[in-house]
Parts: structure tokens; sequence; C-alpha cells
């Protein structure tokens, strides 16, 4: 393979599809946390270990996953090159809508914790459905490539 990765390219790339595994993963698991969460008593026992769990899965999984998967990502676009490749630009417009997501979830998370519900139980669950369908269109963008 060309490009600065060399040889690694295919090792760089097998670990950035795990480790956005990883990550849809989370970004599955976090809202239905937080919808779990939704409908506890505020500084109930509860609440708290909603707020724990939530916590746990974005220090342990979520943000290291994004930060990695940035890391990766951005290792190989810059190897085959950003000129000419359309579907790339989509693709990356997309992690960064997903990234926006990921940031959103974990300030809901951080504010339900506080006893705050700044959102309904509906907004949540259908918030829940964008990791799916942010997936199926990276997949399509980089699989298919239809641009």
């Amino acid at each position: 393979m060309i490009g600065w990765l060399g040889d690694g390219y295919l090792w760089v790339k097998a670990a950035h599809v795990a480790i956005v595994f990883f990550w849809i993963a989370g970004l599955f698991a976090l809202p239905r946390y937080l919808i779990y969460m939704h409908s506890t008593k505020p500084g109930s026992a509860e609440e708290a270990q909603w707020t724990s769990r939530c916590n746990r899965l974005r220090n342990i999984i979520l943000t290291p996953a994004l930060i990695l998967s940035w890391i990766l990502g951005l290792s190989l676009a810059f190897n085959i090159g950003f000129s000419g490749n359309i579907w790339l630009h989509w693709k990356i417009g997309i992690v960064v809508l997903l990234s926006i997501y990921h940031m959103w979830m974990v300030r809901l998370g951080k504010k339900m914790s506080l006893g705050q519900r700044p959102v309904a139980e509906k907004t949540l669950r259908i918030a829940n459905e964008a990791p799916a369908l942010a997936t199926i269109a990276i997949v399509i963008f980089v699989i298919v490539r239809p641009f």
C-alpha cells in the first residue's frame, strides 16, 4: 500500500474499524441508559447507579473510542488523500455530526445526574436511532463510494 502508512495501512484500518465498533456500541448504550435514568427520582439511589453506569461508559469506552477513532481515521484519510475522494468528505461530515451527537449525549447525562431532565424521554428514544442511521450512511460511503 502506498502512502505514509506503508505496510501498516491495513493494520491501522483494522484497528480503526474495531475501535469504531466500540464507539458506536457506546453510542447505542448511552441514550438507553439515559432513558432508564429519566424515569428515576432525582437524588435517588437508583439515579446514582445510572449516573455511575453512564460515567463508566463515558470514561472507559465512549471518550477513548471517540479519540482513537478520530486519530486512526484521520491517519487513514491522510494516507489515501482527500483530493478526488468526495465519499471521504461525506464520511467525515457524518462523523463530525456523530461526534457532536456524542457530546450532546454526554452533556445530557451530566445534567441528568444533577437531577435535571432537560429533554423528554421520547426525545431520548428518537435520538437513540441516530447512531444506527449514521452507521448505515458511513458504511455506504466507505463501501459503495457513491460519489
